[in-house]
Order: structure tokens, then sequence, then C-alpha cells
């Protein structure tokens, strides 16, 4: 039976208590539990003593339905998604439920409509509100209690409705009690009339409550209202007199400061700090902004660069007149002749199939990876995205251009700028990308022709299986080359899947003979198995990146550096998420551009004019804890996001050209990764094939492997050596092993022959791997 609670509040209240069954399963039925209506929301527990610390589940009452089964039970319901099955002990008791109910539901349905509503702009009877922050608070609490008022109004509406359903249901049951005879049914129906005459009663108190309360606060408010209108009506009055009168002041300074500027333009430009012409927005500068714990930046004087040398100690002659060619044109760029459009020989694809919807038992399949080398596990297309790792690392080339800017720069530390953001912007297709490349075939290739449009031809060969490695190489005929050897290794933890890129990327340019290298950081998708998925740059980065999450970009020609800091996401971090920062500094370790950022939207560059450090610490010491301040130049922007085509979250997030990475394309060699027919059936939203096909492939490889390692073990025997093991003598087609003489790695460097094989369209060498 049901426990009503020592002082039950009527349903027209804010809060409604008290004990009611409510159907668990099958086993267990109806189990009592302790319900709280309060703002709108239906709350259950187990005991009272639950309420300070856990709630057995909610319901939202704005879009809920409540219907009545029979006498004592009723159901609560959100379109099938949340139901509950409800008993009172009584239907008296049913009643002041579904009274209370009901009106809870009216008033969640009301504050919700006029939440929608918040954005309209206050009709035209309402006071206008006051620019003070006392006459704000005021009108608010004017704005509060009109709401109160019309919720209460809408309560003796609701209220209304209920009494003349229950009056209809009074006068049914006495006209059926006059109609009786006096037989054995006279006793039940006198009952149901008690009943219903004392749910008439309930009713009618909660009416009368209503009208009390609305009365106690018209009563209430009705002085405060005019007094809040008359202290709003008279700072109105005094806020317009202050800004005229400061409307004036600056039209007073603004012409005193014009005039006495104008004839000292040319002798006293250094003489006054932090002056600025208003007709010139080149030499404007931004507010301090602490960029990164390492380092602060400040506004720089504006015409600091301009100086003489005995004023601006540490800027030699070379670096003014970079900065002159600055504060004209972004790094200078305007200098070269533009460069001829080329057209594209074919026009692309702007869509692919959409990614179907199907379910997958994650867990089941994931539960037995934990701690494994992800390379080595089979998995299923459901987690992949139709490209393999060899043209997702071609997509590394989406912001080629900046690659194109920086062969044309004059200057190394401005070249350094373009390096470091397009190392940065390698990650801006990642932040949606959930989804996994396949891991390609040993031999597999990846062919990306873009001579005609953007001046380059891409090929990129998986050299080696086990670890995954990949060799890529790069000739741009706009003066540059880019070449890398990425070995993946990837590990699951459970909640997130950690991508480990080994291995360094070379970007050379033919005009300067600089060259750069970098390493890639680690890629981390959080939430595997539960909640919605996203990735972040991790700090740290790899074991051949500093432990304190700095990478280098080194140029080794000149000995410049760039140092960039991926900030790692932090719940409680007051940053921006995703934040990139880096410095740019010469060989004696001085900086000379800021760089900042995030790597999923865009990078600016900030020119150094002075740097000191906290506590007198030395411009190039890096010992202790103190922020080396930087003054610098206003922020220019470096590189920005393209935008994703519309649709992309049905295509896999796909940016534009990676739509066309797997686009079918002749004539390409027989191991390219258009021609992988798993691949293409996941295009093509046919996984259950493409599963099937994956399988082949794989086992195929394998064959292939143990073949290769016979072979090994054959002509080790025949040479009667000792080495034990098998061992795999695969080697590249396109590329060949070597010592790479910057950094010492044994690495795979493009051989030729590729592009000159393709011209000939002879393709003999090529494996037969698909």
């Amino acid at each position: 039976m049901s426990e009503p609670t020592p002082k039950t509040p009527t349903p027209a209240g804010d809060t409604y208590k008290g004990w009611v069954f409510k159907w668990t399963n099958y086993i267990k039925g109806y189990q009592r539990r302790w319900f709280v209506l309060s703002n709108g929301l239906l709350s259950y527990y187990r005991t009272q003593a639950e309420m300070g610390h856990t709630c057995r589940g909610t319901i939202n009452l704005a879009t809920a339905t409540i219907t009545v089964d029979d006498a004592c039970n009723f159901v609560i319901s959100i379109g099938g998604a949340q139901t509950y099955h409800l008993k009172a002990s009584c239907e008296v008791e049913r009643q002041r439920w579904i009274t209370a109910l009901e009106l809870a539901k009216a008033k969640a349905a009301r504050i919700q409509a006029e939440s929608d509503d918040s954005g309209d702009d206050p009709s035209p009877s309402s006071p206008p509100a006051a620019p003070g922050q006392g006459g704000g608070s005021q009108n608010s609490e004017v704005q509060s209690t009109l709401r109160t008022l019309g919720s209460k109004v809408e309560d003796l509406s609701t209220c209304n409705d209920l009494i003349s359903k229950h009056g209809c249901a009074l006068q049914r049951s006495l006209s059926e009690l006059d109609s009786l005879r006096l037989t054995g049914e006279a006793g039940d129906k006198i009952r149901q009339v008690t009943e219903r005459a004392t749910l008439f009663r309930i009713t009618s108190n909660a009416m009368i409550n209503a009208c009390r309360d609305f009365l106690a606060l018209a009563q209430a408010h009705s002085k405060r209202w005019q007094k809040a209108l008359q202290v709003e009506r008279e700072q109105r009055v005094r806020l317009e007199e202050t800004l005229e009168q400061l409307a004036k002041q600056h039209n007073h300074l603004e012409r005193a400061f014009r005039g006495a500027a104008q004839p000292n333009a040319n002798n006293k430009v250094g003489a006054v700090q932090g002056e600025a012409s208003d007709e010139d927005d080149e030499n404007e500068f931004f507010d301090a902004v602490e960029e990164a714990p390492e380092f602060i930046t400040v506004p720089a004087d504006p015409h600091f660069h301009k100086r003489s040398s005995s004023n601006a100690s540490g800027f030699n002659s070379e670096m003014c007149l970079d900065d002159q060619s600055l504060n004209e044109e972004p790094l200078a760029m305007s200098q070269e002749a533009p460069s001829q459009e080329l057209v594209p020989l074919k026009k692309r694809r702007k869509r692919i199939p959409d990614k179907p919807n199907y379910s997958l038992n994650l867990w089941s399949i994931m539960k037995n990876c934990i701690g494994k080398e992800l390379s080595k596990i089979p998995m299923p297309v459901n987690f992949n995205e139709p490209i393999s790792m060899l043209q997702r690392l071609s997509e590394d080339l989406e912001y080629h251009e900046l690659l194109d800017k920086a062969a044309k720069c004059h200057s190394s530390l401005e070249q350094m700028c373009y390096v470091a953001a397009f190392s940065v912007s390698s990650y801006s297709t990642t932040v949606h990308r959930t989804g996994k490349p396949f891991n390609p075939l040993l031999g597999e290739t990846y062919e990306l022709d873009r001579r005609r449009e953007s001046g380059y031809r891409s090929l990129c060969e998986q050299v080696s299986h086990h670890p995954p490695a990949a060799a890529h190489h790069v000739i741009s005929d706009r003066g540059w080359t880019l070449r890398q050897e990425i070995t993946v290794a990837s590990k699951f933890r459970g909640k997130y899947l950690s991508i480990m890129p080994l291995g360094t990327i070379h970007a050379t340019f033919e005009k300067s003979n600089n060259h750069y290298t970098w390493k890639k950081v680690t890629t981390t998708v959080h939430n595997i198995i539960v909640g919605k998925l996203w990735i972040d740059q991790n700090l740290n980065c790899s074991i051949s990146c500093q432990e304190s999450g700095e990478i280098d970009v080194v140029n080794h020609t000149t000995e410049d550096r760039c140092h960039l800091k991926f900030a790692p996401y932090s719940y409680f971090s007051r940053d921006v998420a995703r934040k990139v920062t880096g410095v740019v500094m010469d060989k004696t370790g001085k900086a000379h551009y800021v760089l900042s950022g995030t790597w999923d939207e865009k990078l600016e560059f900030s020119r150094v004019m002075q740097s000191s450090r906290g506590g007198g610490g030395g411009d190039n010491g890096s010992e202790g804890k103190q922020k080396t301040v930087y003054q610098t130049l206003k922020a220019r922007e470096l590189w920005k996001k393209n935008p994703l085509p519309e649709g992309a979250e049905t295509m896999y997030y796909f940016t534009d050209l990676a739509l066309t990475l797997n686009e079918p394309e002749e004539p390409v060699a027989a191991t390219d990764s258009r021609r992988r027919p798993d691949q293409r059936l996941m295009e093509d939203g046919r996984w259950d094939e493409a599963n099937a096909e994956k399988q082949r492939l794989e086992e195929k490889q394998r064959i292939a492997r143990r073949e290769r390692e016979r072979e090994a073990l054959s002509q080790r025997s025949s040479s009667q050596s000792d080495e034990g093991g098998p061992h795999d003598n695969y080697n590249a087609l396109w590329f060949e092993r070597c010592q790479d003489r910057i950094t010492g790695e044994q690495i795979h460097i493009y051989k030729g022959g590729y592009w000159e094989a393709k011209d000939r369209g002879c393709w003999e060498g090529c494996p037969d791997i698909f």
C-alpha cells in the first residue's frame, strides 16, 4: 500500500511527493518507489534517504503523454523511448497524482515555449531597459514576476478545465444514483459518488490555493513595480546625458590629436610610445594575450622597427628591411609574379555514396583486442573509411599551397612560418574523422598526379608490412620536394585508441636549398566503447619527440628552428580547444615570429620586435620557469582550414580532396589503391561483400609472405648460413632502402622509374596483390 508523506502538498504547488508502485519486471512486478514531482521533472528513488545522492530515473513532462489504464493504474511515456507504468493505492490517490502531473506538464510546456521565444524583441508596452547594471537587474526582476503571474493564471485555467471535467463526472454519477433502485449495487454507487466528490474537493482546493498565490504576489509586487519603473526612467536619462558628454569629448580629443600629429609625423614618429595612425590599418596591434605557458605576447610600438639601431638593440638591418616588407604585405609574397592558373584535365567528383547505417556489436569485437597492436587485429570494414593509409598520407597535400608560398619566400625565417603551418594543417582533416583507413597490402601503391592542376606529383608505396611502413615522395614544379617514411604503431587501450606515426618528414626547396625536417604527433581517438568519438593530438608525441610535448621543425641548412606545441584537451582548461603555439628562432635562439592558433581551424603569425625573460632571464635562456615576454606586431593569418563540402557528415567527413582520392582513374599501376576491391565495395555501401573480400586479400598476403620466407630460408640453407629464424627478403619496387644523411635513419628513398613507366603504360614489374 502507498504511504503518503506527512504533509502532502496540493497539486497546484511547485513540488509533489509520495509513494507510488512502479512496474519493474515480470519477476518482481510492481515495487514501491518514492516519487518527486518538481519543475516539470518526475524523478523516483527507492527510499526517501536516496533523494540526496542517488536518483533512479527522471522523465521530462514537457513532451510526455499521461494516460489512465484503470481505477488505480496510469502510464507516463515519451514516444516509447521512456515509459513508467505506475499504480496508486486507490483511485483518489491516483487522481491526485494525475492532477499534479497535468499541472506540471502544462507549466513545463509553457516554460519550454517561452525559452524558445526568448530571443524575440520585448513588446512595445514594456519599459526600456536601462543600460546600467542596476536597471538591468530590476527589469529582469519585473519580467520574472510577470512570468510568474502569467504562470499562475495558466494554473487557474488548467484547474478550471479539471473542475469542469470532474464536475461532469460527478453529475453523471449522481444521475446514475437517482436512476438506481435500492438493490445491492447501491452501496458501490454511493462509494463511487463519495470518491468523485472527494476528487472535486481536491481540485477545488487546488484552484483556491492558486488564486491565493496569485493575489499574494500581485499585492506584494505592485508597489515595487512602480518604484522599479521610476528608477529605470531616471537612470536612462542620466546615461543618455553621460553618453552625449563623452561623444563631445571624444570628438575634441580626436581633432586635437590629428592636429598635433600631422606636423610631427616625419621627425617624431618614435618619440611617443604606443601612438597609432587611424588612417593606416596595417599599424594596428593586438591586445596582450597569454599564448602559451612558456611565453607571453604583448603589443609592440607600431614604429619600433623604424628606429635607429641604438634604440632597437638586437635587430640588424636585414631584419628591419624584412619588417618593412612585412608591414606592407604578408610575408613579402606580393613581390613575386603571379603564377599562371593551371586548368584541370578532368572534372573531379564532389560526392561519394552515403555511409550506410549498419549496427555492430562493438564490444564483442574489441574486448579481445585490448593491449594489442591494431595492425595485427582482424577488423571488419565497419571501423574503416573507404580510403587506404597511403591515400591518407597523400591527403597531407590538402594545403600544398603553403609549400608553394614557402618556395617563393626570400627569407628562411619567413619560409619556416609556412613550413610550420603546413606541418600543422595535416591534422585539420582528422577532427571529425573517427574511421580507420585500410591497412595497405605489401607492395600496394598510390599515385596522386595533380601536375596540371596544382603542379605536383605524389607517389606512396607500402614498403613493409610488419611493422607497417609506407614511403611517400612528392615533387612539385613550383620548387619543392616532400618525402617521408611513416611507420604506424597503434594501440587499443579500451577507452581510447592511440595512433603513433614514427618517422621523419623532409621538405626541401630548390631555390634556397633549405632542407626542413619534422615529425608527426600521436593521434588519439577517445570514447571507443561508450560515448561520442572525438580526436586529440597528444602532447606525448612519440619516442622521437621531446617529453615536454614540443616538436621541432628544423632547417638543417640555416639551423633555424620552430618549436610547436599541441596543447592536449582538458576539461578544466580555460584555453581554446586544440590549441597550437610555436616560436620561430634563428640558430642563435633569437625569436623572430610567434605562431598561435588551433590545429583544426587556423594559424596566425606575429613578428617579434623584442623579447625579455621574466625575472631577469636572458633572451636566449631557457633555464628556470620564467615566461618569456614577446613584443609583437599585429597577428596575421597564415593558414585557414577549408570548409567541408556540403553533406560531409554522410560522407565520412571527407574534404574536397579526400572525395577524389579513391575516384577511378586511368592509367594507374595494377597495385594502386583505387583498384583494391574491398575498399571499392565499402565505398559503394556493400559492406558484407567488402568484409569477405578483405579476408580474402589478407589471407592471400599471408600466403605470399610465407612463400617469401621459405625462399629466404632455402637461400640461407644453400649458402650454409647459421642465421636462425625466417626472414622476409621483400624489396620495394619504386623505393630503395638507404641511410638518411640528415637523420641517420634507415629509410626508403624514391629511386625513380614510376612516372616513366606510367608514360609508357608498362606495369610489368608490379606484383599481383589484388
